[in-house]
Order: structure tokens, then C-alpha cells, then sequence
């Protein structure tokens, strides 16, 4: 007779890549499944692991941490915390090299590839992590993980000399304006003191003022700095005259006021390029990248590519292209920064290296602009086939990825363009005390015959 099993108890397990049963959890009839089924049973089923793991020096993926003679490097960088993560997670642990020719790689003439591509080719590494970008032909001879950091093209540039002038907090305002509004001063002092001398104000018994052409200029010259002073000055005419000139120096002073912050919170470099579209109209600055780069080639096939042929990467490839490549091209992207530092040379590299470079510069000697449009990715290759792929790739290594904290650096505010301001007032500080010294004579020894025109009034 046939049968059937009653209260039948299954185990549910996977094989992970290392060929170890992992239970999952249990399934019987009564009670369903007993477990989950969820990705966090795969943490530690690599425990037991130790992985070969190939890189590239380039920050800030890959930076040297630690560096003592006779122990193994220690790394640090964006690429090495994703390493990390997954280590933790997964279990296991890992050896790491730099390609001994310091490049990603790149099929040479024989098909043969070098670098870090060609380290995973050969099966000397298990698997390979710095700034390596996903490209269809690094696709066809080993695996990648997803993406876990977009990748752009940027250019790197040395920012346009910058000269400050002395007497540059002058500069919110035209030449011709500061001497407009000097005779302003001047005249409206001068037409203040004639509206009182022609009519004079009617004081008190016994109250007594001296109306003076230095003191009406040194009046409207207060009230324009906006320091006010003694009022000495009753009469309509030059009421109306002090409020129309009051109303006129607010006006000039708010002006003032805000171009000068503009100057203060904003570098004026004119910096001639701005975009990829800039760089490639010019032929003044030369520019390259690392040649056989991914850059480099992506470059090459946009420009070249008759199906995805672009006028802007067109002009780039030529340039680029120089001597087969041999004129304005580095084999190393350390060289490229340099050769902008010191010379007339863009350097076009990843863009995210290139804003750490800029940031982290001490001298605030670069600037970059590129292409904010993220048509690739970052991600770990492996070799061919690899059993590890799966496994990494269902984490998503974005979550390893340290926030990027740039650097900031709390530089001093450009006040160099106040040193004019600075100067006039030593000089006048020092024109007082001789000043000072001066009075203190006359009032020893006065002479009435040194004084301006003036008229008492009582």
C-alpha cells in the first residue's frame, strides 16, 4: 500500500561560497517555516576566508596609513572602508597588495591586460578595489560587484594669479565717483557755512557759538561718515539742506556698504575655464590624462566612436591624442597633479580624486569643473567566475561608503584689500599728535591772526 510521511520536519540551509552547509532555519506542516530567509544569514558565511586583494595607490580611495619597516602596510580611503565593511559582515579576512606596475589596466597588443585588471586575469589576487571603474571591456574579463560610488570626468586647473592692491577697499566705487563725492562734501560744507553767515540763527541772551567754514566742513563730513555730532545749526534753509544731505549719505554709504562684503566674501579671479566645453574650445593650456587610462579611453571612444561621436570629446581626443598620446599624457595621475602645479597643464581624471586634490591642496592652488552628469560607477572587481560576486554584490556596498567629510580649512578672511585703509588712518593718527602738538603752542602763545573767517555770534 502506498503512504505518505506525517509531521514531516525539513531543514532549509544554503551552500555557501566555501562549501558550507548554512541552516537557515526549519519548515513542518504544523507550525510553517521556523527562520528567515533574509540576507543576514549570510553574515560570517565566509569566516575561514582569507582573500588576495589587489589595489592601486589613489586618494582618496587608497591612501597609506601606517607604514612601519617590517609589518605589513596599513590602508586607509573610501575603497578600503567598503573593504572593510564587507570583512566585517562577511567574515572574512584578506591580504592586500598595490599592482606592481601601479596601473588599473588595460589590454595590451598581445590581449594580454596589466595592472590591477591583469593581476585578476592571471588569478594572482582574488579580487581588486581602489578607484576602478566599470567599463565594458574590463567586463569581459572579470566580474564586478554593483556600483558602489558614481564616477565622473573632471579637470583639474591652477587658478589664475592673484594680485591685491593696496587701496583695494576703494574699489565698490569708480575713481570719478570718490572725487564726485569729495566735492560734495566740500560744496555742501562750503553752502552750509554761507546759509548761516548770510543768516544767522537767533540764540539766547548770553549764549554765544562760533560759525566757522572748518567746523561746516567738519560737520557734513560727520554726518556723512555717519558719526553725527554737534548740531550747531537752527535756521530752516539749513535744516532742509542737512536732512536733503543726510538722506544722500545714507543712500551712498549703504551702496558702499554692501559692494564692499561682495569684495570681502568673493575671490575675483577670472579663471577663463569653466566647464569641459571650455577646455576643449581652447588650445592655450594643453591637457591629457594617464595614458591608458579608463579616462583615456573613455575619451577615445566618445571621440572616435562613430555611433557615439561628440564634437566636444573630438577636440579632446585630438589634443589628448598628441604624438600617439606621448606629448601631453602621465603614466601616473601623481604626475598629472604635478605637472598642473607647476606648470601651464590641465590634468582630466576622476572627478571625485580630483576635489579631494583641490580641497586638500595647502596653498588653495586648484580649482576643478567637469561633468556633473555620473555615467559610470565604481565598483570591486573579482576574478572571472568568482563565487564571491554574488555574495558581495547582495550587500550594497554603498552603505559602506564613509560620508565624504572634506577638509575644511578655516582660512583667513582676505582682509589684504583694507591695507589702504590701514595706512590713512596711521597717517592721520600721526598728523594728529603733530596736530596736537601744534595747538598746544597756539594756546601757549596764541595767534588769532592763524584762524578761518569766522564770525561770533551773540
Amino acid at each position: 500500500m502506498g503512504g505518505s510521511r506525517e509531521c514531516a520536519k525539513l531543514m532549509v540551509a544554503i551552500i555557501s561560497p566555501i562549501s558550507v552547509l548554512l541552516k537557515l532555519g526549519c519548515w513542518n506542516p504544523v507550525t510553517g517555516l521556523n527562520g528567515s530567509l533574509t540576507d543576514r544569514k549570510l553574515e560570517n558565511n565566509m569566516r575561514g576566508v582569507v582573500l588576495r586583494v589587489v589595489t592601486v595607490l589613489e586618494e582618496p580611495f587608497v591612501m597609506v596609513s601606517e607604514n612601519v619597516l617590517g609589518k605589513p602596510k596599513k590602508y586607509q580611503g573610501f575603497s578600503i572602508d567598503v573593504l572593510e565593511a564587507l570583512a566585517t559582515y562577511l567574515g572574512f579576512k584578506y591580504e592586500i597588495y598595490v599592482a606592481p606596475d601601479h596601473k588599473y589596466g588595460s589590454p595590451q597588443d598581445d590581449g594580454s591586460w596589466n595592472g590591477l585588471i591583469g593581476e585578476l586575469v592571471f588569478k594572482k589576487a582574488d579580487i581588486g578595489i581602489s578607484a576602478l571603474t566599470i567599463t565594458p571591456d574590463r567586463e569581459n574579463v572579470v566580474d564586478f560587484t554593483t556600483r558602489y560610488m558614481d564616477y565622473s570626468v573632471g579637470v583639474l586647473l591652477r587658478k589664475a594669479e592673484k594680485t591685491v592692491d593696496m587701496f583695494a577697499c576703494l574699489a565698490p566705487f569708480d575713481l570719478s565717483l570718490w572725487a564726485c563725492i569729495a566735492g560734495t562734501v566740500l560744496l555742501v560744507g562750503l553752502l552750509v557755512y554761507l546759509l548761516n553767515w548770510l543768516n544767522p540763527p537767533r540764540l539766547q541772551m548770553g549764549s554765544m557759538t562760533s560759525t566757522t567754514l572748518y567746523n561746516s566742513m567738519w560737520f557734513v563730513y560727520g554726518s556723512f561718515v555717519q558719526q553725527g555730532g554737534e548740531v550747531p545749526y537752527t535756521t530752516l534753509a539749513t535744516r532742509l539742506m542737512m536732512g536733503a544731505w543726510w538722506l544722500f549719505a545714507l543712500i551712498v554709504i549703504s551702496s558702499y556698504t554692501a559692494n564692499l562684503a561682495a569684495f570681502l566674501t568673493i575671490t575675483r579671479i577670472e579663471n577663463s575655464i569653466q566647464s569641459l566645453q571650455d577646455l576643449s574650445r581652447q588650445t592655450d593650456i594643453p591637457y591629457g590624462t594617464v595614458l591608458d587610462s579608463a579616462v583615456y579611453e573613455h575619451v577615445r571612444v566618445k571621440g572616435m566612436n562613430p555611433f557615439e561621436r561628440d564634437s566636444m570629446y573630438s577636440q579632446m581626443w585630438r589634443m589628448i591624442n598628441r604624438s600617439n598620446g606621448s606629448e601631453n599624457n602621465v603614466l601616473e595621475s601623481t604626475a598629472g597633479i604635478q605637472k598642473v602645479k607647476y606648470g601651464n597643464y590641465a590634468f582630466v581624471w576622476d572627478a571625485a580624486v580630483l576635489e579631494y586634490v583641490a580641497i586638500n591642496d595647502a596653498e588653495c592652488s586648484f580649482y576643478t569643473v567637469g561633468n556633473t552628469v555620473a555615467d559610470r560607477g565604481y565598483g570591486i572587481a573579482l576574478q572571472h567566475g568568482s563565487p564571491y560576486r554574488d555574495v558581495f554584490s547582495q550587500r550594497d556596498c554603498r552603505e559602506a561608503v564613509a560620508p565624504t567629510h572634506h577638509a575644511v580649512r578655516t582660512g583667513e578672511m582676505a582682509l589684504s584689500i583694507l591695507d589702504g585703509v590701514h595706512l590713512v588712518f596711521a597717517g592721520l593718527t600721526v598728523d594728529s599728535w603733530l596736530g596736537a602738538e601744534k595747538d598746544g603752542d597756539a594756546y601757549r602763545n596764541p595767534d588769532f591772526s592763524n584762524f578761518l573767517i569766522s564770525r561770533d555770534i551773540n
